[in-house]
């Protein structure tokens, strides 16, 4: 039953080699422990502080990449603008010339047409000269008796030749 009550001798005994180890981790440990555990600290405290400052950079990415986001938004929705402007401009002097186009065409086509036009009534009258000529030589060479038979065979000849 000694080690359960402990007697004065053994009591003593104990306190001593309690101080005699309690002195030698004071002179050689205790400085190293709290050394460590001032390093230990202060590199949790330099990795918080690291930790903080890559949040804030990470923040500050975060609004650069926002910013160049909004930039790039805002440079596409111009070049989608100018290219709409460039198709318009495009498709409108596409159409300006197809115009141009069409109308020198037209120009032309009447222009055909005037000659045709003025080619076919050279025509008519040559057709009607050469007529005249024909009813005057026919009758000329008629000899007529009187004037009712001269008339009444002039009348037949215009009805033979029909004006149209």
């Amino acid at each position: 039953m000694g080690l359960v009550t402990p007697e004065l001798g053994t009591f003593i005994w104990m306190f001593l080699a309690f101080a005699i180890v309690l002195f030698i981790l004071k002179k050689f440990a205790w400085k190293p422990i709290l050394n460590a555990l001032a390093e230990r600290e202060d590199s949790i405290e330099d990795a918080l502080r690291s930790a903080e400052r890559a949040k804030e950079e990470m923040a500050e990415l975060q609004a650069d990449n926002e910013r160049i986001l909004q930039e790039a938004r805002k440079e596409r929705e111009g070049m989608l603008k100018e290219a709409k402007e460039m198709g318009a401009t495009l498709v409108s002097e596409a159409k300006r010339k197809a115009t141009l186009e069409a109308d020198k065409v037209i120009e032309s086509a009447r222009i055909n047409i005037e000659g045709e036009k003025s080619a076919a009534l050279s025509e008519i009258k040559a057709q009607v000269a050469l007529l005249s000529v024909e009813i005057a030589e026919k009758i000329l060479r008629q000899q007529f008796a009187d004037d009712q038979q001269q008339k009444d065979y002039f009348k037949k000849l215009m009805d033979e030749v029909k004006l149209n």
